[in-house]
């Protein structure tokens, strides 16, 4: 199992102490994976990004419009996180529905 998310994210930090033999990979440092983000994309569609952030905010409306794989490589921050990879299954946020699927 893999959580692709960024470590100061509280969230991500409950997810990593709920699942703690999971790897954790920080997509400021490590870029997401681009066959990771392409299914994250297939499975999740625009919900991948968080237009609730200060970073989406901040965007001007020129980048706002640009393709969600652009926008995640130029910007890690704008991805809703955490990204859970379980075998074939994904999983994005860490809410009640992911934890019980995960039987966490």
């Amino acid at each position: 199992m893999k959580i692709y998310g960024i470590k100061t994210c509280d969230t991500c930090r409950k997810a990593r102490k709920a699942l703690p033999d999971a790897e954790f990979v920080d997509i400021r440092e490590d870029a997401l994976p681009g066959a990771v983000l392409t299914a994250a994309l297939e499975r999740f569609g625009d919900r991948v990004l968080n237009t609730r952030s200060t970073t989406w905010r901040d965007l001007p409306e020129s980048e706002r419009k640009k393709e969600p794989v652009w926008l995640i490589g130029a910007y890690p921050t704008l991805m809703k996180r955490p990204l859970i990879e379980a075998g074939d299954e994904m999983y994005l946020g860490f809410d009640a529905q992911t934890r019980a699927a995960l039987g966490v």
